[in-house]
C-alpha cells in the first residue's frame, strides 16, 4: 500500500523528528532529495523561479563536491539546503560509526542544521546523536515521484490531501528527471489554485 500521505502513528512514535508544521496559513513546503544533479536541479531552479517559489533541498554531500556552482546557486535563490549524508547511505545497512562519519564529512560542504536520511531509514541509535546536532525532518506528503508503476495523474490526484503545514518530498536525481518535468509545474499550480504559498524549513 501507497501511503502518500504520512500516518499518524510515525509522528506518535518519533515526536522529535519533523513531519510538518501546525499553523492558521495555508503554507506547505516542498523539499527535494538527492541532488543536486546537472540533470534535474538547474531545471528544477529556473522552474521555481519562474513560479516565485522557494524550496528546501536535502543534499547528498558527493553531489554537492561535485556541483558546487548549483549549490551556491540554490542558496543565492534563496532556498534552504539540508544533510542528506555523503553517499545517499541507507540508516539500516551500514554501522552507526560509518554512518555518523558520512554526516560529518557532507556536514563539511553543507552548511546546514537540517537532517534528513535517505530511504526515511534512520535507527534510533543513529538518531539519538544526529538529533544532538540536526533538526532531522521528515515528510507528511510523499509524492512518488521515484515510482514509475504510479501515474504522474495518479500523483497529482493524491496531492489533494495535501494540507497546510505539509511538508511535501519530491526528487531532484537522475531517475526522477522526466517524471518531475511532467508533475512539478502542475503540482505547484494546483497549490496555488488552492490559495496555498510556499517556504523553506529553517530552525
Amino acid at each position: 500500500m501507497k501511503f502518500f500521505k504520512t500516518p499518524r502513528f510515525f509522528k506518535w512514535i518519533f515526536p522529535k523528528r519533523l513531519w510538518g508544521f501546525s499553523m492558521n496559513e495555508n503554507v506547505v513546503y516542498l523539499t527535494f532529495d538527492d541532488g543536486p544533479t546537472e540533470e534535474l536541479t538547474t531545471w528544477i531552479l529556473d522552474l521555481l523561479k519562474e513560479k516565485e517559489v522557494k524550496a528546501t533541498f536535502f543534499c547528498v554531500g558527493a553531489n554537492a563536491k561535485k556541483f558546487p556552482a548549483l549549490m551556491k546557486r540554490t542558496i543565492n535563490d534563496g532556498h534552504a539546503i539540508g544533510n542528506h549524508t555523503m553517499y545517499h547511505d541507507k540508516g539500516t545497512k551500514i554501522s552507526k560509526k560509518e554512518y555518523l562519519e558520512s554526516v560529518h564529512e557532507a556536514r563539511k560542504l553543507i552548511d546546514s542544521d537540517l537532517f534528513r536520511p535517505p530511504y526515511g531509514r534512520l535507527p534510533m541509535t543513529h538518531a539519538k546523536v544526529i538529533a544532538k546536532e540536526f533538526q532531522i525532518v521528515m515528510w507528511s506528503w510523499l509524492s512518488y515521484d521515484y515510482d514509475i508503476t504510479i501515474p504522474i495523474e495518479r500523483i497529482l490526484e493524491k496531492s489533494s490531501l495535501i494540507n497546510k503545514g505539509d511538508v511535501l518530498v519530491l526528487h531532484d536525481n537522475k531517475k526522477t528527471v522526466n517524471r518531475t518535468k511532467e508533475l512539478l509545474p502542475a503540482l505547484i499550480d494546483s497549490l496555488k489554485e488552492r490559495g496555498f504559498t510556499f517556504s523553506t524549513i529553517s530552525v
